[in-house]
């Protein structure tokens, strides 16, 4: 079975592929403008990410992952900085999710996740602490260790609630007009926030612990073929 976002993936692949397979002249002056094909390929980039994150239960390893790939970063590791300020009480939704009583006690805990000095994405996660063990607890509470660090020795699962693209690359109806009329200023610029996930960790027997919303900077779009993107 395909991952998620692969027929996506696969489809701006193959457009992208038969744009570049023309010659210097025609790519530079026939119907894909510059600012078109980067915007698609901006978008390609992304899905690609996105599909690979669906697919893995750790998203911490798969931003490892694509740091390094990407030469985002050397080291290509990922680092967490905690926000200690930040404070979130659970909804009445998330208690559901969590199959928690209103009494029971939820942590909150908020990350921005660094590949070198660039955040490529920022956590909330609330999580039930009575289901960990008081070593996750304490390094939960006390150091600023990725989430998903923490508790791999519990081999949880992840299920994934929502997947949003906040970014629109191209106008709507781009793909019934001519490249030309859709392109719209040849600069590609990014916005602050691409990506969001909300996904809840469970146990092996289903029984749920964390629910976690991951937003995704433009840093993880910061690749040399894009070149430089001023934000929008």
């Amino acid at each position: 079975m395909k991952r998620p976002g692969a027929q996506v993936v696969l489809a701006l692949a193959l457009w992208l592929q038969a744009t570049h397979a023309e010659t210097p002249t025609v790519a530079r002056t026939g119907a894909a403008p510059e600012g078109y094909v980067r915007r698609l390929e901006a978008a390609l980039l992304l899905q690609t990410l996105n599909a690979d994150l669906l697919s893995h239960d750790t998203a911490t390893l798969t931003l490892e992952r694509w740091c390094d790939v990407h030469h985002l970063s050397s080291p290509a590791r990922i680092t967490a900085e905690r926000v200690r300020t930040a404070e979130q009480s659970p909804t009445e939704t998330q208690r559901q999710h969590l199959r928690v009583t209103p009494t029971d006690q939820v942590h909150y805990r908020r990350v921005r996740l660094r590949c070198g000095t660039s955040v490529l994405s920022e956590a909330d996660n609330w999580y039930v602490p009575a289901r960990l063990t008081p070593e996750m607890n304490r390094l939960l509470e006390t150091t600023d260790t990725p989430f998903g660090v923490v508790v791999k020795s519990l081999h949880f699962q992840r299920r994934t609630l929502s997947s949003e693209v906040l970014w629109q690359f191209l106008p709507s109806g781009w793909e019934t007009e001519p490249a030309s009329t859709t392109d719209g200023a040849s600069a590609l610029c990014f916005p602050a926030q691409v990506l969001q996930h909300r996904a809840l960790l469970t146990l092996p027997d289903g029984t749920p612990f964390s629910e976690v919303v991951e937003t995704y900077t433009s840093n993880v779009l910061a690749i040399a073929r894009l070149g430089p993107a001023p934000p929008c």
